[in-house]
């Protein structure tokens, strides 16, 4: 596995949080932490936009992907609404991520809660070609569109 550096800023509101790492030699997220003031409810329904207190410098060729936690979805119904998010490499403002309580009770972020994860991944620079015809698909699939492989 290769390490990239990347330059990370605490804002001064994440200043005494924890930067975000990986919690296991073979974790592939960096947990994000919730850089809140005070607690913050989200209700079953709602949703909220918490702040993580640090922006970042990511490589060109790279995006980075806000993922849920998994445990805050199988235990309380906690998931990132726009999952996966998007971090383009070019923008530096502050990480936040939109929570959404799925569940069926009301859920307290507290500061300093590990919140979601982030996957760094590399991306293709794409330019499309319009063409008249596509070229034959090497699988089954071809245009039968969801569900038309079966179950």
């Amino acid at each position: 596995m290769s390490v990239v550096s990347i330059a990370v800023c605490r804002l001064p509101h994440g200043a005494d949080l924890a930067l975000p790492v990986q919690a296991t030699p073979g974790s592939a997220g960096l947990d994000l932490r919730a850089a809140v003031a005070g607690d913050v409810e989200i209700l079953p329904g709602r949703w909220a936009l918490v702040p993580t207190g640090i922006a970042l410098a990511l490589p060109p060729g790279t995006e980075g992907q806000v993922r849920p936690r998994s445990g805050l979805a199988l235990r309380h119904g906690i998931t990132v609404l726009n999952a996966p998010g998007t971090i383009d490499s070019d923008y530096r403002g502050e990480i936040a991520v939109p929570l959404i309580n799925h569940g069926a009770e009301p859920f307290i972020v507290r500061r300093g809660d590990r919140i979601a994860q982030l996957i760094v991944a590399p991306v293709l620079s794409v330019v499309l070609s319009e063409a008249e015809t596509l070229p034959e698909s090497l699988g089954a699939r071809r245009v039968g569109g969801f569900g038309s492989t079966g179950r």
